[in-house]
């Protein structure tokens, strides 16, 4: 059925405005973030002459339907493509197959491993989102005068980059030793009540905020990997008679400001995948035109799209925006 579905967006769609061809592989079609990334790309698409095929997983982790897009890809034709990989290393194979036809094939959101097997990465610093959170939630809760239980909901055992990093920004900018910054649940710290997976839905947030409390009854801080799982997460804290409990994010989704404006969340850092797919539209546009490929931020090895604190509840040292700017600058 997936090769079916592929082949026959192509065919519908393929070679006939003559434009060269881009593709946009996404995770899923349903999570808002991809949808408005999606938005961006046909935008800047229009703006650039090409044409851009659109494709995406079944669901969270499907790299079969990735890998099938990329051959469909390959063999029309593409200039290059841009992709949110749902298996960082297992895409790379495919990923060189495209390299060996000549298309430029930038990450978005999430990078391939090793991270230089893409020609570029367009990206939040995903690091530096958990980290401004943490440093948020540190500031609040050191003013309180309150000793923090933490909880952390994250995104699923396959510990990806993008989960990886976000989790440990967070602890980091709380001031939590890490021990190895690249695994998620080796810290020793006793604030930490424990870990649990979400995949990133409100659902997921749900039954992992309840696990945890039925383990720890005295959690206070939430950190979720977005703000799908930050509202499960209320959800869950809501039906135990928890209103006492501070829930931090990454996202900046419409729902998401809204939830900070609520007083659901606490503080969220605001991504831009707008940006994202617009910035890796126009590079491969120029790639297509002469052959130029984009340069990394300095000192990164990605090109940083940035990220924005968002909360109503400012902390001295913290830069932040509130949420009528973040409903003017949201997503979804």
């Amino acid at each position: 059925m997936a090769a079916t579905l592929v082949l026959t967006t192509l065919s519908a769609c393929g070679g006939g405005t003559g434009e060269p061809v881009v593709g946009l592989i996404t995770k899923t079609d349903t999570n808002p973030f991809f949808v408005t990334m999606r938005k961006g790309a046909q935008r800047a698409a229009g703006q650039q002459g090409v044409e851009l095929q659109s494709f995406a997983g079944k669901q969270d982790g499907d790299n079969e339907a990735q890998v099938l897009a990329i051959e469909n890809l390959t063999s029309y034709g593409a200039k290059g493509f841009l992709i949110t990989p749902n298996d960082s290393k297992a895409i790379v194979p495919s990923i060189d197959l495209a390299h060996r036809q000549d298309m430029l094939v930038i990450a978005l959101d999430t990078p391939v491993d090793p991270p230089n097997a893409a020609d570029a990465t367009f990206a939040t610093d995903n690091y530096q989102a958990g980290k401004l959170i943490g440093q948020w939630a540190q500031a609040k809760f050191a003013k309180d005068g309150k000793q923090a239980k933490i909880a952390m909901l994250d995104l699923n055992a396959n510990q990806v980059s993008v989960d990886v990093k976000r989790d440990q920004g967070f602890l980091d900018g709380f001031g939590i030793d890490v021990g190895d910054a690249n695994k998620i649940g080796d810290e020793k710290d006793p604030r930490i009540a424990g870990h649990d997976v979400t995949d990133g839905a409100e659902d997921g947030g749900r039954t992992a905020m309840e696990n945890l409390l039925q383990k720890d009854p005295s959690i206070n801080l939430v950190y979720t990997i977005n703000e799908p799982a930050a509202a499960g997460a209320y959800q869950a804290l809501k039906a135990a008679g928890r209103d006492d409990a501070v829930i931090v994010s990454i996202d900046g989704g419409c729902p998401g400001v809204e939830n900070v404006k609520k007083g659901v969340i606490g503080a969220t850092s605001m991504q831009f995948p707008l940006k994202m797919a617009s910035l890796g539209i126009e590079a491969i546009a120029k790639f297509a035109k002469d052959g130029t490929k984009p340069q990394a931020t300095a000192g990164k090895d990605f090109i940083d799209t940035g990220t924005t604190l968002i909360t109503d509840d400012p902390q001295a040292g913290v830069e932040a925006k509130n949420s009528t700017w973040g409903t003017q600058n949201c997503w979804g």
